[in-house]
């Protein structure tokens, strides 16, 4: 499985024009079903709404739906779409609720509508990377916690609140395959005293 981005949690972005109001929820996902059920929880907040266009990408069977549920063909699912596309984003979902202000728009105005507002939740949303990681720890003396942490940092590894008991343990995870010249380093550093354990590569956010 490739990298990936999506989105952590949800968000929520709005734009308006003309009186009309355009109010988009994103989200990530992981199936259909939640993209769908996100989808009516969105709806059922929102029933006075003339509209709920949404689109959404999966990475199950590279998976691309989307809806204009009732503008004008290419006007509103189609933009949402485009903005996940632009972003490279994949297990996410956009709904953009219109509440008609009374004034037509146009293609040309709802286009921009819609697009507007799909970039506005993704610019309040937290985008990250889904890769291939592992996760190390590694128990040691009280004096080399410091030098340890410093070298764990400088290789790009995450950390994990340490454990203080009669030694130190600290825990990090970074991206799989990178690990082995700071495992070097942490060898050197504890004269091979320390041994660190390496989990089997996991996908998860990084």
């Amino acid at each position: 499985m490739e990298d990936y981005r999506t989105l952590a949690g949800k968000a929520g972005g709005e734009y308006e024009e003309k009186k009309s109001r355009f109010l988009a929820s994103a989200a990530g996902v992981e199936t259909e079903e939640q993209a769908l059920a996100f989808l009516e929880a969105v709806r059922a907040a929102n029933r006075t709404a003339r509209h709920n266009v949404y689109a959404y990408r999966l990475r199950e069977m590279n998976r691309e739906r989307y809806s204009d549920d009732g503008e004008p063909a290419k006007t509103a699912g189609t933009p949402v779409l485009s903005v996940l596309q632009h972003a490279g984003l994949w297990d996410s979902i956009i709904v953009v609720t219109r509440y008609f202000g009374g004034i037509l728009l146009g293609t040309g105005g709802l286009v921009r509508a819609y697009t507007a507002a799909a970039e506005d939740a993704l610019c309040h949303a937290e985008i990250v990377t889904v890769r291939s990681i592992v996760r190390l720890s590694v128990c040691l003396d009280y004096a080399l916690y410091e030098q340890a942490a410093r070298r764990i940092e400088a290789a790009g590894g995450k950390q994990i609140p340490p454990q203080f008991a009669d030694a130190v343990t600290l825990a990090w995870t970074m991206p799989a395959g990178t690990e082995g010249p700071l495992l070097a380093q942490l060898t050197e550093l504890t004269r091979g005293s320390a041994e660190v354990a390496v989990s089997a590569p996991y996908y998860a956010p990084f």
